[in-house]
């Protein structure tokens, strides 16, 4: 599965450009719907001016303001463009346009009525164009997530991530229905070719099938005989519920799973390789059956002692904490293996940040109790973390020298109540006595 299953963000603050701190739960990207920023002054960068007449249609690669859904105008990329009928005016198009303040998410087809053509500019030196990221933002145009799940792709080189970035720059898939839920999508996902035409899929909530229409959605759930996830139920507590899954029992819930969540997973590669994973469905769980909110998934067998790849909250669940919840989920099972656990690499920055906030709650509190006389193979041996992981995030937290050949661990009360204050709460309790599970085997 590989670069499939790399770590996302789920809680923790990161730190912009400029060096200031973000409080926890804040993300620098807009989520779809949601009210929109001030409003955009202008363009930055070594553009120049250039008249309307004689520019439609818009050639690819165009600086031009766009009226978003908030009916104030923006700074936007066009990225694609497509005629709506054949043999109609230049003016007859639309166009895939990116808004260079915000996350890819927000990418969009949009009408020509929606450009402000005077203010079409044309990039001097292509070379110098900023790279799509959606991190020029201010402090007011951010709003607090509690678990958006955007990744880089540090592990590919250069051309291969231009190679990726062509291959997904239009969303195919503009939203889906799932459950009771309409969903707006985030981003590409590589769904099989006759599907190339739908802008909206239907997804049966229990298997996961995906459908073009609603009515075959509809034939499909009169038949479709589940109520939960495919494979083991191996946690229950109230309303919550994880799923097992093994990708080589039930390989075609977990392909139509990475389907899915590539359109909320950004610069991931998908691979068909389901057979080496677990799935872990988290589901809330009502009368009409248990309910996907959000997954992880684990390498079967992992030499690196990785315990989680791949995490997703599904956007209708977010800022509950059930990204935190995964998370502590995950280390609950290597507890259980009596192993040690990471997560896969490489983390991006805000994947980091959400571990780190974990494990500073996490250790923090241990050494509460123990007033730092401990060791870090000890909170290593308790908490199933790494020891690396230990040792970078109290070194972050400066909470540890090194004298006399040893690593000592500063524990003074006051400061380490500081840091639990900022990496803030956990999220729902992994109530480990409701845990029926037993580590995987291979059967012969």
């Amino acid at each position: 599965m590989g670069s499939l299953d790399t770590p996302t963000s789920v809680e923790n603050g990161a730190t912009t450009h400029s060096g200031a701190k973000r409080d926890e739960d804040e993300t620098l990207t807009l989520a779809a719907g949601e009210a929109a920023p001030p409003a955009a002054v202008g363009l930055e960068g070594p553009f120049r001016k250039r008249n309307a007449s004689g520019m439609l249609p818009l050639e690819v690669g165009t600086r031009v303001m766009c009226r978003w859904r908030d009916s104030k105008y923006h700074p936007v990329k066009v990225i694609e463009r497509r005629k709506l009928l054949p043999g109609e005016d230049d003016d007859d198009y639309e166009y895939y346009v990116h808004y260079t303040e915000f996350n890819r998410r927000l990418d969009e087809w949009v009408k020509l009525e929606q450009l402000d053509l005077d203010s079409i500019e044309t990039a001097v030196d292509e070379k110098v164009e900023d790279k799509v990221t959606g991190l020029k933002m201010t402090r007011h145009q951010k709003r607090k997530i509690d678990e958006t799940h955007v990744e880089g792709h540090e592990e590919l080189d250069a051309a291969s991530l231009r190679e990726h970035e062509e291959f997904t720059k239009v969303k195919n898939i503009a939203t889906i229905e799932l459950g009771r839920y309409e969903i707006e999508t985030w981003y590409f996902s590589p769904f099989p070719p006759e599907y190339n035409d739908s802008s909206k899929l239907y997804f049966c909530e229990f298997c996961l099938n995906f459908m073009k229409r609603k009515e075959q959605l509809q034939r499909h759930m009169r038949k479709c005989d589940l109520k939960h996830p495919p494979g083991d139920e191996i946690y229950r507590s109230g309303t919550l519920s994880m799923f097992e899954v093994d990708g080589k029992k039930n390989k075609v819930y977990a392909q139509n799973l990475c389907y899915l969540a590539k359109l909320f997973l950004d610069h991931k590669t998908l691979y068909y390789d389901v057979d080496l994973f677990l799935f872990y469905i988290l589901c809330e769980c009502d009368d009409r059956g248990c309910h996907m909110v959000g997954y992880f998934s684990k390498e079967k067998h992992s030499e690196e002692s990785y315990n989680l790849a791949c995490i997703l909250t599904l956007p209708p669940y977010q800022r509950k904490g059930y990204g935190k919840f995964l998370i502590a989920f995950s280390y609950e099972l290597s507890k259980k293996e009596g192993k040690v656990g990471t997560p896969e690499r490489p983390l991006s920055d805000l994947g980091l940040l959400s571990y780190r906030g974990y494990w500073t709650r996490v250790l923090l509190d241990i050494l509460k109790k123990h007033k730092g006389n401990i060791s870090i193979k000890e909170l290593s041996d308790m908490t199933a973390i790494k020891a690396e992981d230990i040792l970078t995030t109290l070194q972050s937290l400066e909470l540890i020298q090194y004298r006399k050949g040893q690593h000592v661990i500063c524990a003074d009360p006051k400061v380490l109540d500081r840091h639990l204050k900022a990496a803030g709460r956990g999220g729902p309790e992994v109530d480990v006595g409701k845990l029926i599970w037993t580590p995987y085997k291979e059967q012969g």
